[in-house]
């Protein structure tokens, strides 16, 4: 019997989701980054946290858009629209996320973002 239930258990865990995201990244304050990009960013990643993934979109979207060069904002906003079921539009932010990164490895080797923006060639 408990071989049996160690095996269920063990296939309930096999079975979850194969690209789980370790969830929002906070971005770091470069040289000409807008604080208020960063201020809607942790917003966001609080939202996030609480399964608010309309809302987080939302401050993620306007992170992005006041500092569009920050690989952490498109890489949230991505997050949410995946989690909103939004694949189309996850994957253009994931693309963005990769080509702003700055060298970040929580983003390149993301496997959420990989699963959804595979390299297509060099420097996608």
């Amino acid at each position: 019997m408990k071989k049996i239930l160690f095996a269920m258990l063990l296939s309930l865990f096999l079975s979850a989701p194969a690209f789980a995201d370790n969830g929002p990244l906070s971005f770091p304050m470069r040289e000409g980054s807008s604080s208020s990009a960063h201020e809607h960013n942790e917003e966001g990643i609080s939202h996030y946290n609480q399964g608010h993934y309309d809302v987080a979109l939302k401050h993620f979207s306007m992170a992005s858009s006041i500092d569009s060069g920050v690989g952490e904002a498109h890489y949230n906003e991505a997050l949410c629209l995946d989690k909103l079921g939004r694949h189309g539009d996850a994957t253009n932010h994931f693309y963005a996320a990769r080509k702003y990164a700055h060298g970040n490895s929580a983003i390149l080797q993301s496997k959420i973002l990989n699963a959804h923006a595979p390299m297509k060639r060099e420097g996608s």
